[in-house]
């Protein structure tokens, strides 16, 4: 938006609710910026890139455009699917030039995980980071720039040809430039708003004055399984258990059930289709939704996806087992240098299965925001009201901080302003007219997504 003798149409109007599953209508938005997140949820690994209402939107039809592969036939959505808490039921994932080396890892709750590094060997060091490269990859998406694939500049120029993409990037960048950044922070807030705190557990927490307390809500077997969860189990010298819990929560901390950091591999080593051991593996996706509250599996579990059966994940840790070579086993399942031996009984494992299906909820597998924006792949984007400004100064004015906290300056060129300027929301809905000095304070903005208007122009600011 800060460009010279530039006609610039900006939509103040917000995209959202469908009125046919292939319209996106500026005249309504989902509510990806100000979901609720409970009290007790203090994990968030958002740091520079803020979930806003429109990258989110922008961010939910690359995530399900089949245009992002090379030959028009898959989309991130193929792989992380919303009615598996955005996981696959196979074990390796179709790709556009063969499969998957690991099995797709789900991607619910992804904002509230502890560890900011993203794949199961942990190669991306920020969702952004992870968000593209799928696509850059040769058996996945297909524009790697190798083995006579498009490289990720096609790829570029395929989306700036399209006339959606055209709407959706001037509204969220306020220009028709499509880059990888703004591909990455876009799809990173869509993956990052996708939540689940509907759950049992949810229901329960909010009651209980801890994690460890009795659940009033549930059942006797689901309490004692959640003991199990989280109690660290007693060993003897020989590493067999003597007394304590199952100790899963050393890994997988309440209330997120997101793996720490700093985890080393599971013993799980194997490689999908080969003989290969991998010991690379060190990262899990959230245990939220990992079975749904029926018990039935989101998908095959670990990187192997070898098995959808829940009691043979907590068989392999009840019995760890240690492959020839493997010196980077996590040393919670080594006590005193020996393999773990939980020896729980049939009535604990089950036990351990119950509180599990309490984490599972129920929004997040129908709500539409989540949800397939495209119909026979094929998309409009609509707008109701825009405001066209014709920009012809010599100087413009900036905004700073911008996200900001507490409030904002603004400069016209290099100086301080002293005049009057129009603050709208993201509906377009004018909210004040003050003058401004060098700095404004807008601590009576709740956090979102706002215009300012001073003269004929106009600059988006995200309030934290």
């Amino acid at each position: 938006m800060k460009s010279n003798n530039l006609t610039i149409l900006l939509s103040v109007i917000v995209f959202g609710v469908v009125m046919t599953s292939s319209t996106l209508d500026l005249s309504s938005l989902f509510n990806y910026a100000n979901q609720t997140i409970p009290s007790y949820i203090t994990k968030d690994n958002t740091t520079t890139n803020p979930i806003t209402d429109e990258g989110a939107t922008l961010g939910r039809v690359l995530f399900y455009d089949k245009n992002l592969s090379a030959n028009n036939t898959i989309a991130c959505a193929s792989c992380h699917k919303q009615e598996f808490a955005f996981g696959d039921t196979a074990q390796a994932s179709i790709g556009i030039n063969g499969t998957t080396g690991r099995h797709s890892m789900r991607l619910i709750n992804s904002r509230f995980a502890n560890e900011t590094q993203f794949f199961w060997d942990e190669r991306a060091n920020t969702l952004e980071d992870q968000a593209t490269q799928p696509i850059q990859d040769h058996i996945e998406m297909g524009f790697s720039g190798t083995s006579g694939d498009p490289d990720f500049d096609s790829l570029r120029r395929k989306l700036a040809s399209k006339t959606y993409y055209k709407q959706l990037f001037t509204f969220v960048y306020g220009d028709t430039n499509v880059t990888e950044v703004r591909m990455q922070h876009a799809l990173a807030q869509f993956i990052r708003s996708i939540q689940s705190f509907d759950s049992k557990f949810d229901t329960g927490r909010a009651l209980a004055p801890n994690n460890n307390a009795p659940f009033t809500n549930y059942t006797a077997n689901e309490n004692t399984g959640k003991a199990l969860f989280l109690a660290p189990p007693q060993f003897n010298g020989a590493g067999i258990r003597i007394g304590g819990g199952a100790g899963c929560q050393g890994c997988h901390q309440a209330p997120e059930f997101d793996i720490v950091r700093n985890s080393r591999n599971n013993g799980v080593v194997g490689t999908i289709g080969s003989s290969v051991l991998d010991f690379t593996n060190t990262r899990s996706p959230s245990l939220r939704d990992v079975v749904k509250q029926d018990g039935s599996a989101n998908g095959p579990f670990m990187h192997t996806g070898a098995s959808s059966n829940i009691i043979t994940v907590i068989n392999h840790y009840d019995s760890i087992v240690v492959s020839p070579g493997n010196t980077t086993i996590d040393p919670k399942l080594m006590p005193g240098g020996n393999p773990q031996r939980l020896r729980l009984t049939a009535q604990e494992k089950n036990q351990l299965v119950a509180f599990l299906r309490t984490l599972g909820g129920n929004d997040v597998y129908t709500n539409p925001k989540w949800s397939n924006p495209f119909t026979n792949d094929s998309i409009t984007v609509t707008s109701s009201t825009s405001i066209s400004l014709v920009d012809n100064k010599e100087e413009l004015f900036t905004v700073f901080p911008n996200p900001f906290v507490n409030g904002i300056n603004i400069k016209y060129g290099n100086r301080y302003i002293n005049s009057n300027i129009k603050i709208y929301n993201a509906n377009g809905a004018l909210i004040k007219e003050q003058s401004i000095r060098s700095f404004i304070s807008l601590d009576y903005l709740v956090k979102g997504t706002y215009y300012i208007r001073l003269g004929d122009q106009i600059e988006r600011i995200i309030k934290l």
